[in-house]
């Protein structure tokens, strides 16, 4: 297999090439990958920056520190600032741009370092502020670089044996649970991250959301789980439940759709 065939040879060679990036970790399949990606193809220390904030799940953070103490990464946790500036906490359609703004700032005013994202070839299709973000403060994203998509990184994540992270489901941030045009609340986000816990617990690992709409909380559910009637009721109570304890009024079950609190045209 020659190099050009052969994704692994590709990474090697952009990340041998650059050595001591600072890695934006979130704590997904994609940037936890590429951290491995660093230490096992290019032979260097991953130098991880992870950010904390209301938007990020907790389980994510355990996750980068988990890896990074197992296999002796250099990491650095750093506050994410988006909630901060109001241009973010509004809402807009372009809310990730002041996310991933916030992110790059923070990371550049502690290293000197080119720093690398995971984003990957995928991600070039979607609707994607923040990587104008990302362009102005010239991050490189290596799995782009070496002509890979998530199907690509998820095997390499299995030939790497992270066998909790190879099938994580995606993981975006919190606040893409609420409607485009609702701000951006802590305790909206705290409501989210507790519903989303009962779901898996209920229902198993999968792509479980609990949006925030202006109507009030939509629950979506992988669709094969819909014909489920007695786990269907089970959910239904517990997020009745945890709604009524917040003040809140749960108005659908339904589909998991991508990025359906996300509205074009506002």
């Amino acid at each position: 297999m020659t190099q050009a065939d052969d994704p692994a040879a590709r990474l090697r060679a952009i990340l041998t090439s650059q050595p001591g990036l600072a890695l934006a970790v979130s704590g997904g399949v994609d940037s936890l990958t590429l951290a491995h990606g660093v230490a096992r193809l290019a032979g260097q220390v991953p130098r991880v920056f992870h950010a904390v904030s209301p938007a990020v799940p907790v389980e994510a953070t355990a996750r980068v520190r988990r890896h990074a103490e197992a296999h002796g990464w250099q990491l650095t946790v750093i506050e994410a600032g988006e909630f901060a500036d109001p241009d973010y906490l509004r809402n807009p359609v372009n809310r990730c741009y002041f996310c991933k703004s916030n992110l790059y700032a923070r990371i550049a005013g502690a290293t000197d370092a080119t720093i690398a994202s995971g984003a990957n070839l995928d991600d070039l299709g979607d609707y994607r502020p923040g990587l104008t973000a990302a362009s102005e403060r010239q991050v490189i994203h290596p799995f782009v670089l070496a002509g890979m998509g998530k199907a690509e990184i998820r095997r390499m994540a299995a030939g790497f044996g992270l066998s909790d992270v190879q099938d994580l489901p995606a993981q975006p941030c919190l606040a893409s649970r609420i409607e485009t045009g609702l701000p951006v609340r802590a305790d909206d986000l705290a409501f989210v991250a507790r519903v989303e816990a009962a779901l898996t617990t209920l229902a198993g690992p999968g792509d479980h959301r609990c949006r925030i709409t202006a109507e009030g909380v939509r629950i979506e559910l992988q669709p094969e789980l819909l014909q489920d009637a007695a786990l269907i009721a089970r959910l239904t109570a517990e997020a009745t439940r945890l709604c009524g304890a917040d003040h809140r009024i749960l108005t659908t079950i339904g589909p998991y759709r991508r990025g359906s609190a996300f509205l074009h045209d506002q």
